[in-house]
């Protein structure tokens, strides 16, 4: 019985090893910036951050990607979902998932302590997708959250795990990490404004409409950005220095978009996607590898926190 058991034992580890392996490569195919980022946190962090993000990519692919370019129909798509869904909360209690990138996850999230809360807002937003065009200023809020703060917020349990953080500290982390989220996500809503539109008919931003955005949408939507980003800016010194300058990294890459996406005129916005170049990146990242911090950004004329945020 002695030797069943640690052949089990022995099989299981491998199955564990291989999931995360394969989740590992996900995040350097998919996202150089996030790839260049990951590699700046301590491996156990990394392993946890790379399970993540293999995730939010797979789920993605069924929404926008693969899934909708084999022809697959908007019903069948969200059942597809649906059970990507139920497997991930299952593979969540039981431990185990026939789907690599959802054991994984699983390993993550059983690892450093979360659960339905995240995921379900998570997938809430994802089907969204499938049949939201345009969004209310509530809706919108809710979508954010789903999509990228919840996020965030698993990435900061990865970040704690095995650390004792004072109440004080965890609320500002957790403050840090849902306006860090949401920066990236309305980051990527402006850079991808034509295509989102043109492609997938989404209008993400409320009340903007990409055939009229103009200056003064431009702006508002930056200044909303730039105050995501102070916030995030704030808690980066009460990170363990096993996530600090990865965090860093990722704010000083999303804090050279915006400055781009600033300087381009809103009607070359509307048409074309902004990106860092590789040799700014790598800058920045030398920046973030060394310590320093990225600039600390002045309140905008807007600096606020949304009902939502702080009812949650």
């Amino acid at each position: 019985m002695s030797g069943q058991t640690t052949d089990l034992a022995r099989a299981r580890s491998l199955y564990d090893r291989v999931a995360v392996e394969t989740a590992g490569i996900v995040i350097h195919r998919y996202s150089t910036s996030f790839g260049l980022a990951s590699r700046l946190l301590s491996p156990p962090v990394r392993r946890h951050v790379d399970n993540i993000y293999a995730l939010v990519r797979l789920a993605d692919e069924v929404v926008d990607g693969v899934a909708a370019s084999a022809s697959l129909g908007a019903p069948e798509i969200a059942r597809l979902l649906d059970t990507l869904e139920q497997e991930t909360l299952d593979a969540m209690t039981v431990g185990y998932s026939t789907n690599l990138i959802v054991h994984a996850f699983a390993l993550t999230a059983r690892e450093v302590s979360f659960g339905p809360e995240l995921v379900v807002p998570f997938y809430a937003s994802m089907r969204a997708d499938l049949t939201e065009t345009e969004h209310t200023p509530e809706s919108f809020e809710e979508y954010v959250y789903g999509s990228a703060e919840v996020v965030g917020l698993m990435c900061l349990c990865a970040f704690l795990e095995g650390q004792t953080a004072s109440d004080d500290r965890r609320t500002t982390l957790v403050d840090g990490a849902r306006h860090l989220g949401a920066a990236f996500q309305k980051i990527n809503f402006l850079r991808d404004l034509s295509a989102d539109f043109a492609g997938l008919g989404r209008s993400y931003f409320p009340g903007v409409n990409v055939s009229t955005f103009g200056e003064t949408a431009k702006r508002d939507i930056l200044d909303d950005i730039d105050n995501d980003l102070r916030i995030a800016r704030a808690s980066l010194p009460l990170l363990p220095s096993s996530s600090r300058r990865a965090v860093a990294l990722a704010q000083g890459l999303f804090g050279e978009l915006t400055r781009r996406l600033r300087e381009t005129p809103a009607a070359v916005l509307a048409e074309t996607r902004i990106r860092v170049p590789n040799p700014v990146k790598l800058r920045i990242a030398a920046s973030a590898a060394a310590g320093r911090l990225p600039r600390e950004l002045p309140p905008t004329a807007i600096s606020r926190s949304s009902p939502a945020k702080e009812n949650r």
